[in-house]
């Protein structure tokens, strides 16, 4: 199926019917043709969030053939584990690309740290959402601001939390903007096939057992039988195991 449009590139989020319309058809197509559509209709205004996952180099691997005006950003929490600034450098020389990175406001770490100490995130939840608001829910937004729209990995699969995740989705919580999941209806079995397929190259924690890889002191290798989000929060429960980036509804 065909789903570019012949409109011109007009910040299609601010656009709420246009929006609705458009979406229909996305919906069902291909993640090479939602991409596509992204480059005809946003071009350099879109950008993927990644985190380096698997499901991350997936996209980005797609947007050098189908979407190569898409940015890439990232964000450096300052607690990442060393395998993902590794990774981070590979792409930068494999796919010749600059990737923009937002860190936290220095001053509220500092005072987080120094009044909570190194592991306040592991106290109550509460806590845990205070360290990710500071270290990569303020760094998003500003990550969007002057953007209309942004691409993410995120797939049903994933977790219990995910398995209503459109492919298409009006993201109130930044302004309106699209944010498109062109993975959403992938299984881990399609990711690793593509991966190995076109020799992506990917974190090396995948490898020891880390199927989802956050900040260092808040992922851990999961056991065969616990889901791919299992080693992130392990210590929560698991309706909780997100960080504020993707809203649970």
């Amino acid at each position: 199926m065909s789903v570019v449009s012949s409109s011109p590139a007009l910040g299609i989020a601010r656009e709420p019917s246009a929006l609705l319309a458009e979406a229909a058809s996305l919906e069902a197509a291909t993640t090479e043709e939602i991409l596509a559509w992204v480059e005809q209709r946003l071009g350099a205004r879109a950008a993927i969030a990644s985190s380096f996952g698997v499901e991350d180099m997936v996209l980005i691997d797609l947007a050098r053939k189908h979407a190569p005006s898409l940015r890439v950003f990232t964000l450096d929490t300052g607690r990442l584990p060393s395998e993902t600034y590794e990774l981070i450098e590979v792409v930068r020389n494999r796919y010749g690309i600059p990737v923009e990175t937002y860190f936290p406001e220095r001053a509220r770490v500092e005072a987080l740290e120094s009044t909570q100490g190194y592991f306040s995130f592991r106290r109550s939840l509460d806590a845990r959402k205070e360290c990710c608001a500071i270290r990569k829910v303020e760094p998003l937004r500003r990550a969007l601001q002057g953007l209309d729209g942004w691409v993410t990995g995120l797939r049903r699969e994933q977790s219990a939390n995910r398995t209503e995740v459109a492919v298409v989705e009006h993201d109130r919580d930044h302004g309106g903007l699209l944010k498109l999941n062109p993975l959403a209806a992938w299984s881990r079995q399609q990711v690793w096939s593509y991966i190995q397929a076109n020799a992506v190259p990917y974190n090396a924690l995948h490898d020891r057992g880390y199927p989802s890889i956050g900040c260092a002191p808040c992922t851990r290798a999961v056991k065969p039988y616990e889901d791919e989000r299992a080693g992130r929060w392990w210590w929560e429960s698991r309706e909780h195991s997100e960080c504020g980036l993707h809203p649970v509804r």
